[in-house]
């Protein structure tokens, strides 16, 4: 049966740890779990990538020493299945699963395979609240869910202090069953990527700084507040505002671009493979969210020596900025207050903060601490 449904290359070695996750697709999360992947395989653990469906934007950044399982699963609940033949067939030490459902099917497919494979989940975002959530059964069943499974975990991650308190409240999950890790973003790779041209041409015209904005294209991004901030701002500020990024928001954020006639100031430029690139070179990066777990995209910009403007929203920018220190935090939803923060920070000079605060937030700290929860005995 697994043999079958694993397209993967046959090895005599067993994996020491691998991760699970529903494609690489572009996001926050993805990029995190990738970061993690290559960081362990360059320490010289066997690592696997395991994943539901092998595709999306970041599958062509998997190195080879990185191996892809593809479980060619249409969705994620269907890769319970191959998943558990993959725990039988290759019984890795560790299987580490991030984003919802797949912690859900990660903790089942163990249950089932009984193969000694040690669990972690990782939850990367606060659970989704307000009249959306009550109304989605699938929100509101979710920490339930995960409330009444998660001692079939060895181990449950947050990204954040922010998340880690969520957990707690909203999944009933005890306190002292969470590990806090932070994502390690700064990476390597960082650096010579924001060195290389950017995706959009109005990053080089000096003319015109540009403020950035970056993420999926979906309401919890809540980007059309960055739109109306920015169109807030008048036309006496000679700045574009430009959104990197894709998703079923595209159709609305379009129509409040034209809402607005900032056809000739406002682009929403994609999915971009290297956005640090155009990190480098944004005069402010915003971020408009409702509710985040820790945003990756600014501790890039800060370690990218960019200005940052955020929503205080749970959770994450608030740690990240420590209390407002290193960066503007606004009310969530607030379109006035988020405007005169932009224009503020249109003329503000780059400096990189401290080194201090990054190191947190830097691959060597993640790997250690993940090394710690991964293989707490070693």
């Amino acid at each position: 049966m697994a043999g079958e449904e694993l397209r993967v290359m046959t090895t005599s070695a067993r994996p020491e740890v691998a991760f699970f996750l529903p494609s690489l697709y572009g996001g926050g999360a993805e990029r995190v779990v990738l970061n993690l992947a290559e960081g362990f395989a360059a320490r010289g653990l066997r690592t696997d990538l395991v994943l539901a469906k092998a595709e999306g934007h970041f599958l062509d950044s998997v190195t080879p020493r990185v191996r892809v399982v593809d479980l060619k699963a249409s969705r994620v609940l269907t890769s319970l299945r191959p998943l558990v033949g993959y725990l039988k067939r290759e019984r890795p030490v560790v299987l580490a699963a991030a984003l919802d459902h797949a912690n859900l099917v990660a903790m089942a497919a163990s249950r089932l395979a009984g193969a000694g494979t040690r669990i972690v989940i990782a939850v990367h975002c606060t659970f989704e609240k307000g009249d959306h959530a009550k109304r989605d059964v699938r929100l509101r069943v979710l920490p339930w869910l995960l409330g009444r499974f998660h001692h079939w975990a060895d181990a449950v991650v947050a990204v954040s202090e922010g998340v880690a308190r969520d957990v707690v409240q909203t999944a009933g999950i005890p306190r002292d069953r969470v590990s806090v890790i932070p994502n390690p973003v700064i990476t390597p790779g960082l650096l010579p990527a924001a060195a290389e041209r950017p995706a959009h041409p109005w990053l080089e015209d000096p003319q015109y700084p540009v403020v950035l904005g970056v993420g999926r294209l979906a309401a919890q991004k809540n980007f059309p507040l960055l739109i109306e901030a920015f169109a807030a701002m008048g036309p006496d500020i000679r700045a574009r505002l430009v959104i990197l990024g894709e998703g079923p928001e595209r159709p609305r954020l379009e129509a409040e671009i034209r809402r607005y006639g900032l056809e000739d100031r406002v682009a929403l430029a994609g999915f971009v493979q290297n956005p640090y690139a155009c990190m480098a070179r944004a005069q402010v990066f915003v971020l408009s969210s409702d509710y985040e777990g820790l945003p990756t995209v600014l501790i890039e910009c800060l370690a990218l020596g960019t200005p940052v403007v955020a929503t205080d929203c749970e959770s994450g920018p608030r740690e990240i900025l420590q209390d407002g220190a290193l960066g503007a935090l606004v009310p969530v939803g607030d379109v006035r207050a988020l405007s005169q923060a932009i224009a503020r920070a249109v003329s503000m000079p780059r400096s990189a903060p401290p080194l201090e605060a990054l190191r947190p937030f830097t691959l060597d700290a993640a790997l250690d601490r993940f090394q710690t929860v991964l293989n707490p005995h070693a």
